[in-house]
């Protein structure tokens, strides 16, 4: 049966696993934006905010892995650990090339629109709205994704919550167990002193019939043989 710890290190790698696709989805819209600068400015702004959630995971998982007993699991988890950072370090160069892309995009943009005017501003909002289109779909697919481990979370949480709750039972059921051996030992010991005791009794009373029996076997011999 998995232990809690188990169970919170793969909720931790799923929720990596969801914030590594929302930044993805987010940066691929910055590299769709075609402006003006205050969208892209939130874009930004959402993606600094999943990698803020994505590296607090990452170091829960670390700390996890510091945890564990067996050295050879230790091992493992230290190994995805270091895979996650690497992809969060990928990310964040994707981050920066969107980000540039997308700035000379919009400046280039605003310089056509100022030399050719209304037609080039036709144009742009045409493709404007191919890309938006083409982000969108792209961006639902990833949201699904995103759902779907939602679910998953909330399954494993469910099952963490499930587990502490028969460790308890356990561990009370444990606590009943050791006050029954001791009140069994406490009876053992009664039975064992009662019989030492029966004993002594019957030694007792042993002795005492064959005092009076000898008492009787003297009188008797006194007064039917008095010349012995």
């Amino acid at each position: 049966m998995a232990t809690a710890q188990d169970v919170h290190v793969r909720i931790c790698n799923q929720e990596i696993v969801k914030f590594d696709l929302e930044v993805k989805a987010l940066i691929q819209d910055i590299r769709d934006c075609s402006g003006p600068l205050s969208a892209l400015t939130e874009l930004n702004t959402k993606v600094k905010e999943k990698f803020q959630q994505l590296r607090h995971r990452i170091q829960e998982l670390e700390q996890s892995a510091k945890e564990q007993d067996k050295e050879s699991e230790k091992q493992v988890l230290l190994q995805e650990v270091e895979n996650h950072k690497k992809q969060m370090l990928s990310n964040q160069t994707s981050w920066r090339k969107a980000n540039l892309t997308c700035k000379i995009a919009i400046d280039n943009l605003e310089k056509a629109e100022l030399l050719q005017g209304g037609d080039l501003f036709r144009q742009r909002k045409t493709a404007k709205e191919s890309l938006a289109q083409t982000s969108s779909a792209i961006t639902e697919s990833l949201m699904g994704i995103s759902r779907m481990m939602s679910q998953q979370v909330q399954q494993s949480e469910e099952a963490m919550q499930t587990l502490v709750n028969s460790s308890r039972t356990i561990l009370d059921a444990n606590e009943e167990f050791k006050s029954m051996s001791g009140t069994i030992q406490l009876g053992r010991k009664l039975i064992t002193k009662y019989n030492r005791r029966e004993l002594t009794d019957k030694l007792l009373i042993f002795l005492a019939l064959a005092l009076f029996l000898a008492t009787v076997l003297y009188i008797l011999k006194k007064r039917l043989f008095p010349f012995l």
